[in-house]
């Protein structure tokens, strides 16, 4: 009995398999219109009448182009450049295709920028990467080499091999902050259990161009990024806040950051310290907001880091922000419209300079 239930197990693994060999390039169900001979016309007897037609019906006449039809037709959404870079546009998506990036960066050669980028996805995959002109802007890859397995568990193989090697040019603008790539597959080689060969169609050709490319444009974008997070923590590094008086010589706390970044990251500031914004204004710079302070749990005293906290009564307060040479002037009004005296806002500023100087984010 038990044999019997192994070999109905093993004969639905091999029935699965097979389910799941369908290529995924071709449409489902059968293809016997791809045989069928063409409708010859309605013929009309003499003396009778020939019946209306509707001609949006008519399937309009193609000429005979040798296109792929029934199972040898690629059913596939045509092979699309995403340029989701910042400041990146795509040119000639159909034909060989090139994405241009425009300078984001001042402090940064953007060509530079561009050509690490590609030798920093390579060296991810492993994959070597050569020079092939004398300005360093054309580049050829080591091989990709991708291996599919077959078999179950322990009888694994790998049954076929495909290989891949792509050229890399890079062009810049003469004015410098304009560079463009393309990528072009050059060498290919795909070995079964069967044979081997070093054919591609131009569709499989086109599609490998276009998953590298966007391969690539991914990789700038986490460059950007990564150069941007850098960037912010130098930032957060040199900030400092302190007491000083508003237009009206009221007392508030000036920080050495432009009211844009400081704008920004109050949403986080409120969140972390326990204010629920009601309302704002974003034309006069002004945030409407309510103040709880929490209760102290015993795990916030079990595992409290003893950061600094807002020593002020709970209600409603107003916070106002005012660039002055590029630097923000931050008054906090009371429910009454009373701005916070000199020295509730030195026993905060520790608070408020972590919360709205990105201290608090790296």
């Amino acid at each position: 009995m038990n044999r019997k239930l192994f070999c109905l197990s093993l004969l639905s693994l091999t029935i699965t398999a097979c389910s799941n060999d369908i290529s995924r390039t071709q449409a489902e169900g059968n293809f016997d219109y791809a045989t069928r001979d063409e409708a010859k016309p309605l013929t009309t007897p003499a003396g009778l009448v020939e019946p209306r037609q509707k001609h949006e019906f008519f399937i309009p006449q193609v000429p005979d182009t040798n296109s792929p039809v029934g199972e040898e037709m690629d059913i596939r959404a045509p092979s699309l450049v995403i340029p989701m870079a910042a400041s990146s546009r795509i040119e000639g998506n159909e034909g060989n295709p090139q994405v241009w990036f425009d300078q984001v960066i001042d402090d940064q050669v953007l060509l530079d920028f561009i050509r690490d980028a590609v030798k920093s996805q390579l060296k991810t995959d492993g994959v070597g990467l050569k020079p092939v002109d004398d300005n360093n802007l054309v580049f050829e890859s080591d091989w990709y080499v991708k291996e599919k397995e077959g078999g179950y568990w322990f009888f694994k193989s790998v049954v076929e091999t495909e290989s891949k090697r792509f050229r890399y040019t890079l062009e810049e603008k003469s004015h410098g902050r304009s560079v463009a790539i393309s990528v072009e597959l050059i060498d290919y080689k795909k070995t079964d259990l069967l044979n081997s060969t070093t054919d591609i169609n131009s569709i499989e050709k086109h599609r490998a161009e276009m998953a590298m490319l966007n391969t690539l444009i991914g990789e700038v974008d986490y460059q950007y990024r990564i150069y941007s997070h850098k960037l912010l923590q130098t930032k957060a590094k040199q900030i400092d806040a302190s007491l000083t008086t508003n237009g009206d010589n009221e007392p508030a706390i000036l920080v050495n950051m432009d009211l844009d970044s400081v704008w920004t990251n109050v949403p986080t500031f409120f969140r972390e310290n326990h204010f629920e914004v009601t309302d704002l204004n974003e034309s006069k710079n002004i945030y409407f907001t309510t103040y709880k302070r929490p209760e102290p749990s015993f795990w916030d005293n079990l595992w409290s880091d003893e950061e600094a906290t807002l020593n002020i009564p709970d209600g409603k307060y107003k916070f106002l922000f005012k660039e002055s040479e590029e630097k923000t002037i931050v008054t906090i009004l009371d429910e009454d419209g009373e701005a916070l005296t000199s020295d509730t806002l030195d026993i905060i500023l520790p608070a408020i300079k972590t919360g709205l100087s990105f201290d608090s984010l790296f």
